[in-house]
């Protein structure tokens, strides 16, 4: 009999394996390892992400379960220890290299153009607990970390991540930040920096955020508003000429403070450097910024991300890591496939069929039956 992939193998196939030992080759990743390649390591997180483990023990429980069909695919039963020694100690740089490689060569299939780019940023807390995780504590009850994510909103994929210790202030990890030039930007008041908005105009770029309640604005122009809408006030002004006593404000050009009463009455100030788009078009990026968040909520509650695997700064940094990467994955098989058209129904799909023998392309939702005939359902009791 022909045999036949199972989803898992048809989902890793779409890994650029060359890339991965290459990594593994230029970072050490297996020097000196005799039980667990850091490849069957990866299959091994992938394996779980997939299923939605929430633990070690369950995820090489999973994996003794199916040793049978993990051959075809590359993975290996593993016992809990040396899983979390690998997780601990092999360089997690491999799989976050791994990540932005394969988000280049997502993005390079892509034909658009740059203006086209609407880019969202914002972070996401983790919280975190128990022994191994003090290098994120940053007050005497709490500890956790932050994960700093740049979100294309139109392909609906992150195309950069980089996690830091909560303590670590938002804008810190976002001026290095890898910018294109010409593109759209949408962030939140995490992110209020005159010296880095200065950097991102003179690339060219579009911004688009909101004003803090105590930023003044020296208001030049005022523009004609719709006949009806959301919007109150659509001005041209200049931000204040000094950040303190002492410093002068870097970013002196003219920019737009777009005024939109939301439906449950509160009114924002929405700042953008754009002086010729409409006030609703700006409105309604600063909108969009809403994806990013329901990415987050997708990432932590499918993904299980908010169930850590290790709790030592290499392991969670491995764990988000290889969680991007499976959401790529799921992101490319779902784009190959016209049965499903949901992500998350796809997911769960995933997750349902996960060692099945068959195609990741074939998987489909069940059919719900249809109601009973009422009226041949009385004439088979009839002639009963």
């Amino acid at each position: 009999m022909r045999h036949q992939n199972t989803v898992f193998h048809d989902l890793l196939k779409r890994v650029p394996w060359a890339a991965f030992e290459r990594l593994v080759k230029d970072h050490g990743a297996d020097h000196r390892v005799r039980r667990l390649t850091t490849k069957a390591q990866f299959i091994a997180l992938l394996y779980g992400q997939f299923c939605g483990a929430t633990s070690l023990r369950e995820v090489v429980g999973g994996l003794a379960s199916q040793s049978a069909r993990l051959y075809h695919a590359g993975g290996r039963e593993v016992s809990r220890s040396t899983l979390a020694d690998a997780n601990a100690s092999r360089p997690s740089v491999v799989f976050s290299e791994l990540f932005a490689h394969m988000v280049g060569q997502a993005q390079r299939g892509l034909r658009r153009a740059v203006a086209e780019a609407v880019y969202l940023i914002d972070s996401t807390g983790i919280r975190l607990s128990g022994a191994g995780s003090q290098w994120a504590r940053f007050s005497h009850n709490a500890c956790g970390a932050k994960l700093h994510v740049i979100y294309d909103a139109s392909e609906e994929r992150p195309i950069y991540a980089a996690m830091t210790t909560a303590r670590v202030n938002d804008i810190t990890p976002a001026q290095a930040m890898p910018i294109e030039p010409g593109a759209t930007y949408v962030f939140d008041l995490g992110y209020y920096d005159y010296a880095w908005w200065a950097r991102m105009d003179a690339a060219g770029c579009r911004i688009v955020t909101r004003f803090k309640s105590n930023t003044p604005l020296r208001v030049i122009a005022e523009l004609p508003l719709p006949e009806a809408g959301a919007i109150l006030s659509d001005r041209i002004g200049l931000l204040p000429r000094r950040q303190a006593n002492s410093r002068k404000n870097p970013f002196s050009d003219p920019i737009r403070e777009v005024r939109v009463r939301l439906a449950t009455g509160k009114e924002l100030r929405i700042l953008c450097n754009d002086l010729d788009a409409s006030a609703q078009e700006i409105a309604d990026l600063y909108k969009r910024r809403w994806a990013i968040e329901l990415f987050f909520r997708w990432v932590k509650q499918t993904l299980k991300i908010r169930h850590f695997l290790g709790r030592s700064e290499n392991a969670v940094r491995t764990q988000i890591a290889v969680a991007l990467i499976a959401y790529l994955l799921i992101q490319l098989a779902h784009a190959a496939q016209n049965q499903v058209k949901g992500l998350l129904a796809f997911a769960r799909l995933i997750r349902l069929n996960l060692m099945h023998r068959r195609r990741v392309d074939s998987l489909k939702r069940p059919q719900p039956k249809p109601p009973p005939n009422l009226r041949q359902l009385e004439l088979s009791q009839l002639t009963s």
